[in-house]
């Protein structure tokens, strides 16, 4: 069931960021990946995408993935939580809130 979920808030991340004229990447860093690399003419955002951040591993997983990315672009971390796990400059929003956005 979590993963259906996961894969539902993907495309819809994927169907939102594309309304917004992005071109989409996904990104390798090792044995490691960007969900998405986002880019409209010199404007670059990075996205990972969780359905929740339950536990710091899982933290560490999506917001870790960011600390060999050197450059100083936005960096995101997406999921259905309302706390805010935002760390070390990464931020960290509400799926539903990023989705509702005006842009």
């Amino acid at each position: 069931m979590i993963e259906i979920v996961y894969k539902f808030l993907i495309l819809s991340i994927i169907i939102e960021l594309a309304s917004r004229g992005y071109e989409l990447k996904i990104g390798k860093l090792k044995d490691r990946e960007i969900d998405f690399i986002a880019q409209k003419n010199d404007r670059i955002f990075y996205y990972q995408v969780a359905y929740l951040l339950t536990d710091e591993k899982t933290r560490e997983r999506e917001f870790g993935v960011y600390k060999s990315i050197e450059d100083n672009f936005p960096k995101y971390v997406l999921s259905m939580d309302r706390v805010d796990f935002g760390r070390d400059g990464v931020i960290h929003k509400n799926i539903v809130d990023f989705l509702s956005e005006t842009v």
